[in-house]
C-alpha cells in the first residue's frame, strides 16, 4: 500500500502540471476576483487554532500545528495562495471532487492522498479508504464515512462510491461530508465539533430543511454549508455565456437553513465558498 505513495511518475507530473498551469491561467482571466472570495475561519483546539479556508464548492484548506490538509482540491478555484499539502482527502470521483491537476500542484512529495476506489481508477497514486475504515495518514487519524443517496433518481450516488471524512486535530473532530443524503452512518456520528455539510442544489435532495434536520441528529457545535451552488461552479469551470442567476435564490436557501437550526445550540458559520458573481 505504501508503494502507491512513493512518487508520481515524472512524465505524468510534468504533463498534468502543464495542464494545471493552463487551467489556472484561464480561471484567472475569467474570474480575477477569486482571491477576494476566500476568507479563513478559526476553530480553537489544543495546541493552537485550526484554520479553515474555503476555496470553491467542496474544496477547502485546513491548517493545524504546521500541518496542511486539502479536501477536494479543485483548480477552478484560486490556488495561488494555497499551501503545500501534507495530506489530501478526496470524497468522490467527479472532476469537482477529484482534480489530478490540483493534486499534483498542491501535494508535497510523498504526501498521502486518501480517496475512494472509484476515484483511485482515475488517480492511482493514492490510498483507498472504504466506507467505515479508519487510517493514520501524515500523523492524522482519518475516518471514512459513507456518502450516498437514499432517494432514487438522477443524479444518483450509490453506496460505497463516495466518502465523507472525520479528522481529529488537537482534540477537535471535524467532519467533511461527502455528497449524499442523511444516511445512518452520518446520523450515528458522535462528538463532532465541526461539520461541513453539502446542500446538493439545485438537485431536489438535501435542501435546507433536510440538511438542518440531519445536523440535529448528531449535533455538531459548529456547522458550515458548502456545495450549494453547483450551477455557478459549473459555469466557472466552463464559462459559456452568463452564469444562471435566476434558477435558485442562494441567500434565501442559506437563510432557511439558518432559521431551521435556531435554538438548537448549533452555531452556523456562513463562509465564502464561491467568488462573487459577475455583474
Amino acid at each position: 500500500m505504501l508503494a502507491k505513495l512513493i512518487a508520481t511518475p515524472q512524465i505524468i507530473t510534468r504533463d498534468i502540471s502543464l495542464i494545471g498551469v493552463i487551467v489556472s491561467s484561464i480561471a484567472f482571466l475569467v474570474a480575477p476576483n477569486f482571491a477576494v472570495s476566500q476568507s479563513s475561519d478559526r476553530i480553537s483546539a489544543e495546541g493552537g487554532d485550526i484554520v479553515i479556508t474555503p476555496i470553491i464548492h467542496s474544496s477547502a484548506q485546513v491548517e493545524y500545528a504546521g500541518l496542511v490538509i486539502h479536501v477536494d482540491p479543485w483548480s477552478v478555484g484560486d490556488l495561488s495562495e494555497a499551501k503545500p499539502a501534507d495530506l489530501i482527502l478526496v470524497t468522490d470521483d467527479p472532476s469537482h471532487h477529484l482534480d489530478p491537476e490540483a493534486i499534483v500542484q498542491l501535494r508535497k512529495t510523498n504526501a498521502p492522498v486518501v480517496l475512494t476506489e472509484t476515484a483511485h481508477v482515475r488517480f492511482p497514486y493514492g490510498v483507498v479508504l472504504a466506507n467505515g475504515e479508519t487510517g493514520l495518514f501524515a500523523g492524522i487519524q482519518v475516518e471514512a464515512v459513507g456518502a450516498y443517496d437514499l432517494t432514487p433518481g438522477e443524479p444518483y450516488h450509490p453506496k460505497g462510491e463516495a466518502n465523507g471524512y472525520v479528522i481529529t486535530l488537537g482534540g477537535v473532530r471535524l467532519f467533511f461530508s461527502g455528497v449524499g443524503e442523511c444516511v445512518p452512518e452520518i446520523r450515528a456520528l458522535q462528538n463532532i465539533h465541526v461539520a461541513v455539510m453539502p446542500m446538493n442544489l439545485p438537485v431536489d435532495r438535501m435542501r435546507p430543511i433536510p440538511v438542518a434536520e440531519c445536523v440535529k441528529t448528531f449535533r455538531p457545535k459548529i456547522v458550515y454549508l458548502n456545495h450549494y451552488d453547483r450551477l455557478y461552479s459549473n459555469w466557472l469551470s466552463n464559462p459559456q455565456g452568463l452564469p444562471p442567476l435566476d434558477v435558485q435564490n442562494t441567500p434565501a436557501t442559506i437563510n432557511a437553513f439558518r432559521q431551521a437550526i435556531q435554538g438548537e445550540g448549533i452555531e452556523f458559520r456562513d463562509a465564502s465558498w464561491y467568488p462573487p458573481r459577475p455583474e
